[in-house]
């Protein structure tokens, strides 16, 4: 019964919590309907959703989240730095190829968003075979170096949250 009118908790609570940002106001009110509206859109997507994704361990999720957090804060200062004081001939830019250890295509979604949402990376395509990810780099002295503290940052979190 819980399944059927709760299918997706997790979700519910996001919606939930986007909507209250959006209203940038709290009130009961505006928490009801949040809830309710993350409830309905929740239990409307289900069928779109028929492997439901398995968080394996929540801790490594939410280091994984405070990880992210700090260095998107850290690239923000690096790019300001690299943008200010650097001429245009003297950037390192390019292209990586990151080969692939997760397999869960909500693992490599999320990998694939991280590297977007740091400034300075972008991720650009993901092999038919998905066992790598093409990035591209604002400034790199080292790309294996790149390369390795990229999988071992977040590739090897993800891979302990979802596998």
């Amino acid at each position: 019964m819980i399944k059927r009118i709760l299918p997706h908790p997790f979700l519910t609570v996001v919606l939930t919590a986007v909507w209250m940002l959006l209203l940038n106001d709290f009130s009961i009110g505006g928490l009801v309907l949040g809830l309710i509206m993350g409830m309905a859109l929740s239990a409307f997507t289900t069928a779109f959703w028929p492997d439901r994704v398995q968080i394996r361990n929540y801790r490594a999720a939410i280091e994984y989240v405070f990880i992210v957090l700090w260095d998107i804060v850290v690239a923000n200062i690096e790019v300001a730095w690299i943008i200010l004081s650097r001429r245009n001939t003297s950037m390192r830019s390019r292209w990586i190829s990151i080969p692939l250890d997760i397999r869960a295509p909500e693992a490599i979604t999320i990998l694939a968003g991280t590297i977007t949402m740091t400034p300075g990376t972008v991720s650009a395509d993901l092999s038919a075979d998905a066992r790598s990810i093409l990035v591209h780099c604002l400034d790199v002295e080292d790309a294996e170096a790149t390369v390795e503290q990229i999988k071992s940052r977040y590739e090897t979190r993800l891979k302990e949250v979802f596998e």
